[in-house]
């Protein structure tokens, strides 16, 4: 049986904490910033962890089992 392959774009969106969480990048700060406020554009910075319900879903996308 052939290797699994990880999804490209997912690993290059994803990356782990030190206990194994999943960690990701928010959306909506690449584009139409001058509408968004500042504390708005502050807090898209930042990364965050990925939700328990999303968690299957990117695990099957990196190849995790």
């Amino acid at each position: 049986m052939p290797k699994q392959k990880t999804n490209s774009g997912a690993k290059k969106r994803f990356s782990f904490t030190g206990t194994g969480k999943i960690k990701r990048n928010k959306a909506y700060h690449s584009h139409i910033l001058t509408k968004k406020t500042k504390k708005q554009k502050k807090n898209l910075v930042r990364s965050t962890i990925v939700d328990r319900s999303n968690m299957k879903q990117v695990r099957d996308l990196l190849n995790l089992r």
